[in-house]
């Protein structure tokens, strides 16, 4: 089994992808009220910013500030996929190991994580999360996403209604 090895990096601000086992599954889109009740218990236990996030159908990206002196992002992933697969009550198909561990087969093990450089690299994968409605065909504008932090950052006028652009380049985690 490999050995994952990530940054521990107290305060960091950390984007992350992360996937539903089955792609194409649109749960996330039909259950957002019972991950935003998970995301909320954790925040209350385990405290983080967010920076951005958008949820997708099978898939969603964030951006998380964590607080000075703690870099444990992956307890509070845990935490969040955990509570959200009881509260949905359904199993997916899953391997031997997934069941001997009493997993609900929900999620794909792991996320993807990549540590925030600079203000620039911050801006851009912001913009990744905006655009990435736009770019998987879900709607034409960015803002017609529902489900992203779009649209605080429309209302406390840090992006126009109508952003387009730029798109970002590279790989981001899908």
């Amino acid at each position: 089994m490999p050995n994952y090895i990530r940054p521990a990096i107290p305060g960091a601000t950390v984007f992350f992808t992360v996937v539903l086992a089955q792609r194409g599954d649109d749960m996330l889109h039909r259950e957002v009220a019972t991950l935003r009740d998970a995301v909320r218990e954790t925040r209350a236990e385990l405290p983080f910013g967010i920076a951005g996030w958008v949820v997708l159908p099978d898939h969603m990206h964030a951006i998380w500030t964590l607080p000075p002196g703690d870099s444990d992002f992956s307890t509070r992933w845990q935490r969040i996929k955990g509570r959200f697969s009881r509260s949905v009550g359904v199993t997916r198909p899953r391997s031997a190991s997934k069941r001997a561990k009493g997993e609900a087969g929900i999620w794909q093990r792991r996320f993807w994580d990549h540590h925030i450089r600079d203000r620039a690299d911050l801006d851009m994968h912001l913009r990744y999360c905006w655009a990435d409605p736009v770019r998987h065909g879900l709607v034409k504008r960015a803002a017609d996403w529902p489900l992203s932090s779009i649209h605080r950052d429309i209302a406390q006028g840090r992006i126009g209604r109508d952003w387009s652009g730029p798109w970002p380049e590279g790989a981001f985690g899908e």
